[in-house]
Formats: structure tokens, C-alpha cells, sequence
């Protein structure tokens, strides 16, 4: 009985607190406000713009290659002898001028051969002046002894007119002036002048040191011009002037030689000066040649061994304008926005693509915009808003 009761009484409690709830949930529909229609416009896309401007552009080549010194030598002597004389400058990486004494060789035992052939010439001298009058009295000798008149119109034969010993004694004093000419020679190449102005890249050499002709004693090279080796693909050198190689009877390309140094960004001018003798076997590239003449006039140098950019100015395109690369999609279309802001499709005929721009040659108006930001789902005609101020580039 108890069991029963408590059952009816959790039923009557359960239906009861049901009653109040869907009563609480009939009276905050009541109270909701109800929510109004409205239609809403498709949204408009978003795009960055530039703006062009059509005109004469240069057409940019770039490049890199290391930067290596036009003339280097081994500094080597040509006499033998006992270095007694070391400039300041020949230390790696010392400066000098051209003409500026690098080293000194003991010049005593080449003074005493100078004086050694001076005296060989003039004995040889004598000797030929000795001859001279010999052959002379044999001469006149010849004449006054002939027994009949027959022979006065005749010259006397080699032997009498003594023009062998003659001869000899002249051969003799030639070859003792050479000898003197060898060893003036010799006593000036005890001295070692720099052949250019430049820099020690090694050096191998100390006071009191015995050297030998021909032993390497320093590596110099000339700080006057270094030049770059870039190499291209054969299909760059239609836009630029290689003297040598492309036929345009012209000067080399200008070119800018960019790297940062020190913390600096620099840059040099030069020009293309020549292609080298054969394309590479492994890549079928040419190797272009750049120079920049006196790279150390500012500081920090162009150094040879420097790793750096170049940007060889070609051929200059009349009527053509430039846009960025992300506004060229397939099939050489770039997208157009009119006054109205809709973006419609135009094709372009396209000159030269590098890495950051591309050269139009036709197919673009000055002062027209282009959408240069990407977009998913695009259609002719459509509606956008450009949402950055224009930007123009510059031909």
C-alpha cells in the first residue's frame, strides 16, 4: 500500500512540473519580438590595383658572378741573389703603386760584372782599333809594291787587306758590348718594381733570404679594373650589346654591379666587355665578362672574391608598360578594371618576363588599371571594389 501511494504521488509531482514548464515556455514565445526579413546584395569582391603608364623602358638583365681581379702575376725574380731590401707594402694585402721598389737583391756581385764587361768592351776596342790600322797599312802597301801599273786600279785580295782579322776584332767588341748590355740588365733586375698599381694577395719571402730566377716570391694582382663572369642563357644576349659576339657594331651594355659590404649596400658601374671563348659543355650557358674599372676608389672595395649582383641594361622598348608578375595569369591575361569597377578580361602580347615585372608591348592603354591581387572565382564583367589607393608604375 505504502509502495502504491508513493508512485501516485512522484506521478501527480512529475505532470505538475511538466504543467509549469510548457506554461514558462508558452509565455517566452509570447514575449519573443519576431525576427524581420531582409534581402541582402551578393558581396563584392576586394582587389588591390595599379595604374599604367606606358612609355620608353629599358630592358633589365640580371645576374650574379664573382667578382675576380682583371691582371694577377707571380712575383718572381729574374736574377738570383740575398734579398737586403723588403717593402712595407708586400704583406698580404698590401697596397703599392706601379714602379714602387717590392724587394731588393744584393747588387754587389752585378756592380763588379758591370765592371767586369766594361773593361771586356774596351779592350775589344782597342783590339778593333789595332786591326783598323793593320788593315789599313796592308792596304797601302798593296798599292806601293806593285810592279807594273796594271794593278793600281785593283783591290788587294781579302787576305792582304787583312779584312778577316778585321772582321773578327768587330765581331769581338759586338759581343763585349752585349755581354756589358746583359749585365747593366742584370744589376737593374736586382731590383723588383711593381708592374702595376695593386694588391698582395700571398706572399713568400723574408729578409736575408737566398732566392733563385723564376721562384715565386708573392702573387699581385692589379687593383685598376676586376671583372665579373655572369652567366646567361642564350636566349638573354638578344636584349644586349656583347662586343665580339652579338652583331650590333656598338659599345658594351652599362651595367650595375650591387653587394653588400659591411652592412652597406654598394653599387659600382660597368659594361659588358666580351663573351668567353666557348659556352659551358655541362649547362650550354655563356659566360658574359663585366668590367668595373677602379673598384677601390670607394671604401669598402670591390674586392675580387666577392659574390654580387648584376643588372645589365639592355636594349630600350618604345610605347610599353610594365606591371607586377602577379598581374599576368594564363594565357598572357591580365584583368582590367573600368570607371564603373568591373573587371573585364584583356589579352596582352608580352616582351620579357623577369623575376619581379613583366614588359607589355601591347594590349594595355596608359592610365588604365589593373587588378594585381588574386581572386577565386572570377568572371568578365564582374563587380569589384578596389580597396587601396592606385598605384602607378613607371615605365
Amino acid at each position: 500500500m505504502n509502495n502504491t501511494r508513493k508512485k501516485i504521488i512522484h506521478f501527480c509531482i512529475t505532470v505538475i512540473l511538466l504543467a509549469f514548464g510548457i506554461a514558462g515556455m508558452r509565455t517566452l514565445s509570447a514575449s519573443k519580438p519576431e525576427l524581420e526579413k531582409h534581402d541582402f546584395a551578393p558581396s563584392v569582391p576586394m582587389v588591390r590595383t595599379v595604374k599604367i603608364k606606358t612609355g620608353s623602358q629599358p630592358v633589365h638583365i640580371p645576374a650574379q658572378g664573382t667578382v675576380r681581379p682583371l691582371q694577377q702575376i707571380q712575383f718572381v725574380p729574374q736574377v738570383g741573389g740575398k734579398i737586403i731590401h723588403i717593402s712595407a707594402a708586400l704583406v698580404d694585402g698590401g697596397a703599392f703603386h706601379k714602379g714602387d721598389r717590392l724587394l731588393q737583391i744584393d747588387p754587389v756581385d752585378y756592380h763588379l760584372a758591370v765592371t767586369l764587361a766594361e773593361s771586356k768592351v774596351k779592350d775589344a776596342e782597342s783590339e778593333l782599333k789595332l786591326a783598323e790600322e793593320e788593315a789599313a797599312a796592308a792596304r797601302e802597301e798593296w798599292f806601293e809594291h806593285c810592279v807594273d801599273g796594271s794593278g793600281k786600279d785593283r783591290e788587294p785580295p781579302p787576305l792582304v787587306a787583312k779584312e778577316p782579322q778585321l772582321a773578327a776584332a768587330q765581331a769581338k767588341l759586338e759581343a763585349e758590348r752585349a755581354e756589358l748590355k746583359i749585365a747593366l740588365l742584370n744589376l737593374e733586375r736586382t731590383e723588383l718594381r711593381a708592374p702595376f698599381n695593386g694588391r698582395v694577395s700571398e706572399e713568400n719571402v723574408d729578409m736575408g733570404q737566398y732566392v733563385s730566377p723564376g721562384q715565386t716570391l708573392a702573387t699581385l694582382f692589379s687593383t685598376d679594373a676586376v671583372e665579373i663572369v655572369v652567366p646567361l642563357e642564350n636566349e638573354e644576349l638578344f636584349w644586349f650589346h656583347v662586343p665580339g659576339f652579338t652583331p650590333w657594331n656598338a659599345p658594351g651594355s652599362p651595367a650595375e654591379v650591387r653587394a653588400k659590404i659591411a652592412g652597406q649596400a654598394l653599387s659600382w658601374r660597368g659594361k659588358v666587355v666580351r663573351a668567353e671563348g666557348k659556352l659551358d659543355e655541362r649547362t650550354r650557358m655563356i659566360h658574359v665578362v663585366v668590367r668595373v674599372i677602379d673598384p677601390y676608389a670607394k671604401k669598402p672595395p670591390l674586392a675580387p672574391g666577392l659574390f654580387v649582383t648584376v643588372d645589365i641594361e639592355g636594349r630600350r622598348l618604345e610605347n610599353v608598360s610594365v606591371i607586377p608578375r602577379s598581374a599576368l595569369h594564363q594565357d598572357n591575361v591580365v584583368w582590367v578594371v573600368n570607371e564603373e569597377g568591373r573587371l573585364w578580361f584583356r589579352k596582352v602580347h608580352v616582351a620579357r618576363i623577369s623575376t619581379e615585372s613583366i614588359i607589355v608591348e601591347s594590349g594595355l592603354a596608359d592610365g588604365e588599371t589593373v587588378v594585381v591581387s588574386p581572386l577565386n572565382a572570377v568572371t568578365d564583367g564582374m563587380k569589384v571594389s578596389v580597396t587601396l589607393p592606385d598605384e602607378v608604375m613607371e615605365s
